[in-house]
């Protein structure tokens, strides 16, 4: 197998589709769908299939991910080598994770990594839903609840506090007529988390008056004057015009799991990561 080949299909892999994968690799879309099809040739099967989300691999094409990897990996020493720094960590690094916790928790993070790494490229992919580590939708992933999924390497990273909040005039409302206040709340979906118990426990008379899946448009709207919000108290504290209430107690915290794929636990920009992720934020 050609490396060339071999970097195409992990592109493809990894974007999704043919046109990402050319954007990426700065190469023609005809190009590597040409490439492709040469491995498939070669193979005397199939490695992508096409579904509503895009591109996912086939029994076999996942029966040759870990060695292009290990292809990709070699290929990359090689570089380094012929560069004349070998100890030089590089390439995108894919992270999994909320819009907040990316923005207001694991920045100091990616600028550390920068500073240590310049040639390493977080890539973060925000957003409520699970990644899957299995089909590679992301190197990494960090989220509240612990991986069930097999072949998964984690651990518990760092306990998360939680704050109830409000804007000025949302507080002055709480004072004179508690049960005018508005709750804001995350969506359905998520009406099982802790924070929707804790708060109608104490504020049973208070009403529902929004909800997110975005825990950064609920800070938003808690600050326009919506109501109160449970929020992860380095959102909150950040969010300048929102003040922290102590309501008899605070609100439940969530621990935060960091997770990979068991196939990627020999990737330097990944261990790199994880480690400053330890350092910096394990012991809070």
């Amino acid at each position: 197998m050609e490396w060339s080949d071999v970097r195409i299909f992990l592109a493809v892999l990894r974007s999704g589709s043919y046109g990402e994968a050319a954007r990426r690799l700065g190469v023609s879309h005809p190009t590597v769908g040409r490439r492709i099809k040469v491995l498939e040739d070669g193979a005397g099967q199939a490695l992508f299939r096409r579904t509503s989300d895009g591109l996912v691999l086939t029994d076999a094409g996942d029966g040759i991910v870990a060695a292009a990897e290990a292809m990709e990996q070699s290929a990359l020493s090689v570089e380094r080598r012929l560069s004349g720094n070998h100890e030089r960590l590089e390439g995108v690094l894919r992270i999994g994770c909320a819009e907040w916790f990316a923005g207001y928790v694991l920045a100091p993070v990616f600028m550390e990594l920068a500073n240590q790494h310049p040639a390493v490229v977080p890539e973060v992919i925000a957003g409520y839903r699970l990644s899957d580590l299995a089909r590679r939708d992301v190197d990494v992933a960090f989220r509240l609840v612990p991986f069930t999924e097999p072949d998964i390497v984690q651990r518990r990273l760092m306990r998360m506090h939680y704050g109830l909040y409000g804007s000025s005039t949302t507080i002055e409302r709480m004072t004179d007529d508690p049960a005018s206040v508005g709750l804001i709340f995350m969506n359905e979906a998520q009406s099982h988390f802790p924070d929707v118990a804790w708060m109608r426990e104490r504020f049973p008379k208070a009403h529902r008056t929004f909800s997110s899946t975005s825990r950064s448009v609920q800070a938003q709207m808690c600050l326009q004057g919506a109501g109160l919000a449970v929020l992860p108290r380095p959102l909150g504290d950040a969010t300048a015009g929102l003040v922290r209430i102590d309501a008899d107690g605070s609100p439940p915290g969530r621990d935060i799991w960091v997770g990979y794929h068991q196939d990627l636990k020999r990737m330097d920009r990944l261990r790199a990561l994880i480690e400053l992720a330890d350092a910096m934020l394990a012991t809070e």
